[in-house]
């Protein structure tokens, strides 16, 4: 998999210029903004201003390498961009529904046996998927596991309508606003944690809709990542107020801890940092800096292939794995 074969660049470089354009209207007036004295994931104090984009400030925690949008939008605010912003709409028409298909067999369609096979010795489960969007990742599981009860939990009305007509149960809310009391045996969340306002609510509130022993499986970004780290404010995947919050292994299973869970794994399976950045510098002139324009260069295919191995091995991978267990 490449990256070329989920965001077709000029694609995704379109959609970054209409976010960046969007931010003018949905976040003009910041007098609302809530500002975090310290930070989102060790609660430590010590944190300092990284750098800013698009008019939106990052600091880092000097504590855990946490960085996030500090003042940041209000849920509000965040939730009226997202079901009104052109930027929104260009994404799920033109940059998500292209490419949907092959999203399914390169990313929910493996996402579905991962978690499938890691519960297959358990009879009937009802699992939930948080941000469902058009259900690939459920009509998948379901292909595997049909016994399962599963439901999207999704607050975009078209979303529920397009779940709903492929015959899956819909929780139209938000997590944070749904009150299923210890419902769930598993819960998931692919790329959804680093556009949340509040992250310590959006666990607790999971943590309170799993069964006891239940499980929550999420996907996000880690800003200790490859190619987050080497770009830094110029990396695609920091666009805000998209990207929100940078996590990282450790940072996230403090907050975890904290909330009540049990950190059964912290991996970082990605398979495409080293591809961002050869992409970026072959094709768009990003400078990765010296020594990494040489790989580039000169590397061989098998350099190259080892080089992501190590990244993802030792958890310097922009792509997070997280799964928790309720105790």
């Amino acid at each position: 998999m490449t990256e070329d074969d989920i965001r077709k660049r000029d694609i995704f470089n379109k959609y970054l210029e209409l976010s960046a354009q969007d931010v003018a209207v949905f976040f003009k007036d910041k007098s609302s903004f809530v500002k975090s004295n310290h930070c989102l994931a060790c609660q430590s104090k010590n944190i300092e201003m990284a750098f800013v984009k698009h008019g939106f400030q990052y600091d880092k925690c000097q504590n855990c390498g946490t960085f996030f949008v500090n003042p940041r939008p209000t849920m509000e605010m965040l939730g009226q961009f997202y079901a009104d912003s052109p930027s929104t709409s260009f994404w799920v028409k033109e940059f998500f529904l292209p490419v949907a298909e092959v999203r399914r067999e390169k990313m929910f369609k493996p996402r579905a046996e991962f978690i499938a096979n890691y519960f297959k010795n358990q009879s009937e489960l009802i699992i939930g998927d948080i941000g469902a969007g058009f259900g690939l990742f459920l009509e998948e599981y379901k292909k595997i596991r049909p016994q399962d009860r599963v439901l999207a939990i999704e607050p975009s009305i078209e979303m529920v309508e397009i779940c709903q007509n492929k015959g899956i149960e819909v929780i139209p809310k938000t997590i944070e606003k749904v009150e299923q009391q210890e419902l769930f045996n598993v819960l998931v969340a692919f790329e959804l944690f680093e556009h949340l306002f509040n992250p310590e609510f959006f666990l607790t509130k999971v943590f309170e809709n799993l069964k006891p022993g239940g499980y929550f499986i999420f996907t996000t970004l880690s800003g200790l990542g490859f190619d987050i780290q080497l770009l830094w404010d110029k990396s695609k995947s920091v666009s805000p107020p998209h990207h929100l919050n940078f996590f990282n292994p450790e940072s996230t299973a403090i907050l975890a801890e904290s909330v009540g869970f049990k950190v059964i794994e912290k991996a970082t399976p990605g398979k495409l940092d080293w591809n961002i950045i050869e992409g970026g510098l072959k094709h768009e002139n990003i400078n990765p800096g010296r020594f990494w324009a040489t790989v580039s260069k000169y590397g061989s295919q098998k350099a190259k292939g080892e080089l992501q191995n190590w990244i993802q091995k030792h958890n310097f991978s922009s792509h997070m794995r997280i799964i928790l267990q309720k105790p």
